[in-house]
């Protein structure tokens, strides 16, 4: 029981990290895209 609990967190936290990477790497892309449009942030 308490198995399956936790290969479930692991799983969780696994998804949560590759969102929040997914996320800041779509970012970045956006970011040099911007800047290499001619657009500068501060």
């Amino acid at each position: 029981m308490k198995h399956s609990f936790f290969n479930r967190l692991m799983w969780m936290l696994l998804i949560w990290g590759g969102s929040v990477l997914a996320l800041f790497a779509v970012s970045m892309v956006f970011r040099l895209l911007m800047s290499a449009a001619g657009f500068k942030s501060h």
